[in-house]
């Protein structure tokens, strides 16, 4: 017997470094849970009723929170966050980041990735929000990746609130009274 007690102690401490750290990772997030839909990835912890979800949405992605849930978009620095509210009361958010993040969307590609999320659910509302003095409008038609040599990337001349929330409008195919556009300063925005 003596013989298989350190085979028992191995198991109970990789059980142990397998376990605890999801365990304690799992208390640290509290309620997560994953974005839904193909090609969406998350962590999703077991909840009560009532649980909100929260979904965090990085630089150059598009993810969903179901009704009631939370979107968390963490470090808008130089970036604009699009924010689409369904009518069931769920969320879809792209991330758009003023310089395409690797493995991620380009600004060109956020606006269709959100709105091929959205489907045809009806829309209650659209929200922009981040830097808006360092986009043009048109870097969600052409990044700035997509400017060759020679070529002249439009610079944003200030503010211009009532232009990005044109292009969000036609890119989304929405009415241009939902898109509301807010500048925000630095820091993580959480959208519930």
């Amino acid at each position: 017997m003596s013989a298989q007690l350190p085979i028992r102690r191995a198991r109970a401490t990789v059980v142990c470094a397998v376990v605890l750290p999801v365990a304690l990772l799992a208390l640290q997030l509290g309620p997560v849970a994953q974005a839904y839909g193909a090609g969406s990835a998350g962590v999703r912890v077991a909840g009560g009723r009532g649980v909100s979800e929260k979904v965090a949405v990085t630089e150059g992605q598009v993810r969903e929170a179901a009704p009631g849930g939370v979107i968390v978009y963490p470090s808008v620095t130089s970036c604009l966050t699009v924010t689409v509210r369904l009518g069931d009361g769920g969320l879809v958010g792209g991330h758009a980041s003023l310089f395409q993040v690797p493995g991620e969307l380009r600004s060109d590609g956020i606006l269709t990735a959100v709105k091929d999320r959205v489907g045809d659910r009806p829309v209650t509302a659209v929200q922009v929000k981040g830097a808006v003095g360092a986009w043009h409008p048109s870097y969600f038609v052409k990044a700035i990746e997509g400017y060759g040599d020679g070529e002249q990337v439009p610079v944003p001349a200030g503010q211009d609130l009532d232009g990005l929330a044109e292009a969000v409008a036609l890119g989304l195919g929405v009415p241009r009274g939902l898109v509301t556009v807010e500048d925000v300063p630095d820091g993580d925005q959480v959208v519930g």
